[in-house]
């Protein structure tokens, strides 16, 4: 049996798909947009970038708990509403104050949308489980090939928008698009009662952030992260030091998206029948860390790029076991009524560890190689360990599947 054959899996892979195309039809383009098409100094550029991601990674665990709270229905349609508000107020904002307000609402959308839809997904795949014996990490493992499909066309798509008169603006009205037709699809399909119920506490965030095993998570998968965010800090470095330039940096990004979508199910199917959820998310950060490693012991090789691709290549085998891992993971860890707000807290958590972490990985730039690329691969290796420490045995492992 396939692991996403139930429609309500299908629309939430499907959406994740949608999502991922029309935000990133306009998201890699929106700093130059902001630079050269709107003229703003490049500290202002940053200050808006930066407000984007609060907007959206420290506000997940609002949405989270929202979506706790009323169910997943009204929490996702809110966010589709909003991202359509946002791209395409986008689309016409030319003032600093217009920019920054479409900005924050894009990113305040996400915070309501992706937690909702990720906890769905990962209760969904926890109850196909139970009812098919199909391991969790499967279905979870297409819900990410789905979103990065999404992460890869979508550029490819905002690439075209761009060649045509006011580009930016016709890819900010073609994401919105893109989210109307996402907001259609949850208003007659997505189910108008939660899958289970949920009942209001007032100390869920208490529940959530003092189980020790689902803090051993949020603390291991900020250590993906923060070694995550290297191929925005770390890696244009090593790539213009090696080639003079970063203009080999879409190839790399490319091949991280590519390796995904095709690997990512032949991966999980391929693990998620030999090694339980807590070793998949320790050899993953342990592959990641070989990346790391790996730079200062590879040859340049032609055009001196081959230590780059080793650490998004290891980088990227690293994602696809622990990604899934993790999520599978959150629905043993926390009780059910407060898998929005685990699902949220992992996100911000994870996400403030890696705006104290940018700062001090940033300074390793400064570092002779020798000793940067060890610092940087002591980062996941500490999330591998980290991981050992979760339980050994998950609800999964203790629960005998039902095989249909």
């Amino acid at each position: 049996m396939s692991p996403a054959t139930t429609p309500y899996l299908r629309l939430l892979t499907t959406t994740q798909l949608a999502f991922n195309i029309g935000f990133y039809a306009v998201l890699p383009y929106l700093a130059t947009h902001l630079g050269t098409g709107l003229g703003m100094a490049g500290w202002l550029v940053g200050l808006v970038l930066g407000l984007r991601t609060f907007s959206q990674q420290g506000l997940f665990v609002v949405g989270g708990a929202l979506t706790d709270r009323y169910g997943p229905r009204p929490v996702v349609l809110a966010g589709c509403a909003l991202r359509v508000a946002g791209f395409g107020w986008l689309a016409f904002a030319g003032s600093t104050a217009t920019v920054i307000g479409a900005v924050v609402l894009t990113g305040l959308a996400a915070a309501l949308f992706s937690p909702a839809v990720e906890s769905e997904t990962a209760r969904e795949a926890v109850r196909h489980e139970r009812l098919t014996g199909t391991p969790r990490a499967r279905v979870l493992a297409r819900f990410s090939a789905a979103g990065q499909a999404g992460a890869f066309l979508g550029p490819l798509i905002g690439s075209l928008l761009l060649l045509l008169d006011d580009g930016f603006r016709a890819a900010c009205l073609a994401g919105a698009l893109v989210f109307v037709a996402v907001l259609a699809g949850h208003a007659l399909l997505m189910p108008r009662r939660a899958p289970v119920a949920r009942v209001p506490s007032h100390g869920a965030m208490r529940h959530v952030l003092t189980r020790r095993p689902f803090l051993l998570l949020c603390l291991a998968y900020s250590g993906y992260l923060i070694a995550y965010n290297q191929l925005y800090l770390t890696l244009p470095a090593e790539v213009e030091d090696a080639t003079g330039s970063q203009t080999a940096l879409g190839r790399l990004f490319a091949l991280s998206s590519l390796l995904v979508v095709c690997a990512q199910l032949p991966l999980t199917r391929w693990s998620a029948d030999r090694v339980t959820p807590r070793t998949a998310l320790a050899a993953g950060l342990t592959i990641v860390a070989a990346g790391f490693a790996a730079v200062p012991l590879t040859p340049a090789g032609p055009g001196g790029l081959l230590p780059a691709t080793a650490l998004v290549v290891l980088l990227t085998l690293g994602q696809m076991l622990l990604v899934p891992a993790a999520r599978g993971l959150v629905p043993d860890l926390v009780d059910d009524r407060h898998l929005g707000l685990a699902t949220g807290a992992l996100s911000s958590v994870s996400g403030l560890a890696v705006l104290g972490g940018s700062a001090a990985t940033g300074a390793l730039l400064d570092v002779p190689a020798a000793l940067r690329w060890p610092a940087l691969a002591a980062v996941p290796l500490a999330g591998a360990f980290l991981a050992l420490a979760l339980p050994a045995r998950t609800a999964r492992e203790r629960t005998p599947a039902v095989r249909a």
